[in-house]
């Protein structure tokens, strides 16, 4: 059976950018941006040009070789033609081979915040995504409060929506943005988008983690049909964070449940670097690893002395859900001077299981 595509974007440089304490500089980013390259990403999102002088100077050049690079900014200004949007221009000037608009698809968020006419909002979205097309770059619309939208006006969201996809938009990304929709309600509201005529395999998921379902909900969005995923390295991201890629990916490539329909431009050998990936990012970031982070914890395959660790010595898959080495980790078995010790120490080191000291 052939397997579908799915599409890794990395929003570490941009949206990662948002959480407390953390602000890249031109070298950050272009080393960051090497990184995910190098890993097998297939879309680095840099920031937005235009904006602030780091990400001015980072789109000077493509900072890619093998990921598209990738400008985020907003649609043209209600009022204001394509041709005389300032950021539109900035945009399109960029060294960047796509685009990415963060559109408003909340009406609430159209007269609130926009305060202009829901029928604006979408000539804004129409416009822009057909000057990224004319300019030659790849067009995605990032559909902001998409969820929360389609719950309140359903018609109106997913006009949002398939504006920018009939417009010529290669992606059209549903946005959690405020973290707080249910997996359950991401598969539905999936369902009824592809119902209301966006194909999935133009369709992305965009979610923040503020209820911690970020992974989740982009794990039921690919279920129900989107081929995009969006998040950060180590889940970083304003609030609560984005959704993590340094676990959706191993889940992806090692659960049956999606690596049998599915694949993405990590390969095998490619993820045995995730771990020192997420390491290296935290190093840059001069900050302690988490010790249990999914896969690449250093205590993610971890065992203190007892049953677990008696079951370890003669089986690993006995109490490890994949190999550790699929990851780039290492299995480890905590051992103290409590009970059981003496009883399987030589069994763990005739199996090569390491035993740290306690000492």
């Amino acid at each position: 059976m052939t397997k579908q595509r799915l599409y890794l974007f990395d929003t570490t440089l941009r949206d990662g950018q948002q959480t407390p304490g953390i602000d890249f500089s031109v070298e950050d980013k272009i080393a960051i941006a090497r990184l995910l390259d190098v890993f097998g990403i297939d879309y680095v999102e840099g920031g937005y040009p235009g904006a602030n002088p780091t990400d001015t100077a980072f789109f000077q050049k493509k900072r890619t070789e093998s990921a598209k690079f990738v400008a985020f900014g907003m649609t043209k200004r209600a009022g204001v033609s394509a041709s005389n949007d300032p950021g539109l221009a900035a945009l399109v000037q960029s060294k960047s081979d796509a685009i990415c608009f963060v559109a408003k698809s909340w009406d609430y968020h159209v007269r609130v915040a926009l305060g202009c006419t829901n029928e604006e909002n979408l000539e804004s979205i129409k416009a822009s995504v057909e000057t990224a097309v004319a300019s030659a770059k790849e067009a995605m619309v990032d559909c902001e409060h998409f969820f929360d939208g389609f719950k309140a006006n359903p018609d109106y969201a997913l006009a949002c929506a398939k504006t920018a996809f009939d417009a010529g938009a290669r992606w059209v990304v549903l946005c959690d943005t405020n973290g707080g929709t249910q997996p359950s309600e991401v598969r539905e509201i999936v369902g009824k988008v592809i119902a209301g005529g966006i194909p999935g395999d133009h369709l992305g998921i965009h979610a923040h983690d503020d209820t911690g379902q970020a992974v989740a909900n982009s794990l039921a969005a690919v279920e129900a049909g989107v081929r995009q995923i969006q998040g950060t390295l180590n889940g970083i991201g304003e609030r609560c964070g984005n959704a993590n890629l340094i676990t959706i990916i191993p889940t992806l490539s090692l659960k049956s449940a999606f690596a049998d329909r599915f694949e993405t431009g990590i390969s095998a050998e490619d993820l045995t670097g995730i771990s020192r990936l997420s390491r290296a990012f935290d190093e840059l970031l001069n900050r302690a690893p988490e010790p249990q982070a999914p896969y690449v914890g250093s205590s993610a395959f971890a065992t203190k002395a007892g049953i677990h660790a008696s079951a370890l010595a003669k089986e690993p898959a006995t109490y490890e859900h994949v190999p550790p080495e699929a990851v780039g980790n290492r299995r480890r078995v905590m051992v103290s001077d409590q009970g059981g010790k003496a009883n399987f120490l030589a069994e763990l080191k005739r199996r090569g299981i390491e035993v740290p000291r306690d000492d």
